[in-house]
């Protein structure tokens, strides 16, 4: 997959006191230019320091053949967790989920590029890089 980003950050999940307010930002203005883009948006997480609790990057993105950025090897497995959209905190949960099997053990995850997937009919996805599936 070919994506092509329109925002990107650095930041921490845990370590940064202004996570929220880059991530708010950073999708404030990207959706702002994204707003005629009637295809999927992403929400890529790559460059991690170490796992989820190190510093990484994330972009927004958009699927482009011609003019991409970040080239996803299709050869990656990943593990997808649907997002209950209907709950405010429904990818803040879903997150949590993730980082609880991967602390339990149960999610083996390669950390190179991880992404949410935000459908046009307003569903979303969290693909999950693994190393065994």
């Amino acid at each position: 997959m070919k994506l092509k980003v329109i925002r990107g950050i650095r930041t921490n999940n845990f370590a940064d006191e202004r996570v929220m307010e880059k991530i708010t930002g950073m999708w404030k203005t990207a959706s702002s230019e994204l707003s005629n883009h009637k295809d999927n948006i992403y929400g890529l997480y790559h460059e991690y320091e170490s796992d989820y609790k190190g510093d990484y990057i994330l972009c927004v993105a958009i699927e482009d053949d011609n003019e991409f950025s970040v080239v996803i090897p299709e050869d990656t497995k990943y593990e997808v967790f649907n997002v209950n959209t209907d709950d405010e905190q429904g990818i803040f949960k879903t997150w949590n989920k993730i980082w609880k099997r991967e602390e339990e053990g149960q999610l083996k995850r390669s950390y190179a590029h991880d992404f949410e997937k935000y459908y046009p009919d307003g569903s979303i996805e969290i693909y999950i890089a693994v190393n065994e599936k």
